[in-house]
């Protein structure tokens, strides 16, 4: 039998938090492999001191937090046995601080939505959104090569055959184990992705360029010289500066990282063609805006331009 704990994460401004509305985001894609939605329950399979567990999401609204069942795979990291009783960890061993600060992180708990709400409330364009998705939060990507990769993988393809690339890469170097009878996965660690040759990836319909970009980019955190702490320790324009400084980053995918991994909250993806189409049917355009058109409807959104730009996205499913 799976041995179990339980985690609860408290929710910052839990009047402005919807479960619901998240678990929407998080459902929206029926190759999504790196966690399921499965009722008002969400499942994901992290890695804890070593040991793969599988977290069960779900909501405590009179607590105004998120109960977390944390359940042993029965599966050691290293280990290619999922039957071997020596790997099974006890669950005192399972970092239960990672596990806060991951969903928090992951699905902005900590987050204070009443400056943006406020913000938005007098926006022509996001006043009715705000209303409409009341309680949606960020949803992040907190691990950066997720994200860094993510971003390369989706440039100039639509987002559905992004997401079958995306499988496919995780499905063959991410961590697996079968638990209940699922499939769960982790995404693909960047010492994994660094020891590959471009044609393992372009194999799969990657793009010469995007194989290449991502498997430098492998190279580059798993020697160190791009690593979250890097980032920490940088404002907004110094992280963007360094981010564009590596092969397959531009101003697009270094606004994403710092919007779904870093938190920047005026990061802005100007040149994101969901942005473009959401913009287009709230203001009610005969055509896409241009660049410049884009530019000057979200000039004044500055520091709520993530959130904004997160509820425009929302919009269009």
């Amino acid at each position: 039998m799976s041995q179990q704990t339980v985690v609860n994460i408290p929710i910052t401004d839990h009047d402005n938090f919807s479960f619901a509305e998240c678990l929407v985001f998080l459902g929206r894609s029926e190759k999504e492999c790196l966690h399921y939605v499965e009722g008002d329950v969400v499942q994901k399979m992290l890695v804890s001191n070593g040991q793969p567990i599988l977290v069960e999401i779900g909501d405590d609204a009179v607590a105004k937090s998120l109960r977390v069942t944390v359940r042993s795979t029965g599966i050691d990291s290293g280990s290619d046995s999922k039957n071997d009783p020596d790997t099974l960890r006890e669950p005192d061993s399972v970092d239960v601080e990672y596990i806060r600060r991951y969903i928090s992180h992951w699905l902005h708990l900590n987050a204070d939505l009443r400056p943006f709400y406020d913000f938005a409330k007098k926006d022509k364009v996001l006043a009715s959104l705000v209303k409409r998705y009341k309680g949606l939060r960020l949803i992040g990507i907190p691990d950066l090569f997720e994200a860094l990769t993510w971003s390369i993988t989706g440039q100039q393809i639509t987002l559905g055959f992004a997401y079958t690339l995306r499988q496919r890469f995780i499905q063959a170097f991410g961590h697996h184990a079968v638990i209940d009878g699922k499939d769960h996965y982790v995404y693909p660690h960047p010492s994994v992705i660094a020891a590959l040759e471009p044609a393992s990836l372009i194999s799969m319909q990657f793009s010469r360029s995007k194989a290449d970009y991502i498997i430098r980019l492998a190279q580059s955190m798993a020697s160190g010289l791009l690593t979250a702490e890097q980032l920490e320790n940088m404002d907004y324009q110094q992280a963007r500066d360094h981010l564009v400084s590596f092969r397959g980053i531009g101003n697009w995918s270094a606004n994403y990282v710092l919007m779904k991994y870093h938190r920047h909250h005026q990061a802005l993806p100007l040149e994101d063609a969901g942005l473009h189409n959401a913009l287009k049917y709230q203001l009610e355009l005969p055509s896409k805006p241009s660049l410049a058109d884009v530019k000057s409807y979200t000039q004044h959104w500055k520091e709520h331009a993530a959130y904004a730009t997160f509820y425009l996205w929302r919009s269009l499913y």
